[in-house]
């Protein structure tokens, strides 16, 4: 299976083209993005750069995966572009 680590993202806007402003954990197969956290809480600002990350790659899953709780399955978010 592919996978890139720290994947840059670019972005534009009103016609500029802003590189290397954001970098995505990982991306797998060109199709999901992985966000890797350890936080007490996933907050609504994690989700959003979930959300921004997807939308900047192109692919079409996002998967916020959270690793500070007790079951894994608790700390899974998927989203869909």
């Amino acid at each position: 299976m592919a996978f890139e680590q720290e994947v840059p993202l670019s972005l534009i806007y009103e016609d500029m083209r802003l590189e290397n402003r954001f970098r995505a954990d990982i991306i797998v197969e060109r199709a999901v993005v992985v966000e890797v956290r350890s936080v007490d809480f996933v907050r609504p600002v994690h989700k959003a750069q979930t959300l921004t990350y997807l939308r900047l790659s192109g692919c079409a899953v996002g998967l916020l995966m959270n690793f500070n709780v007790v079951l894994l399955k608790d700390g899974l978010h998927r989203f869909i572009a």
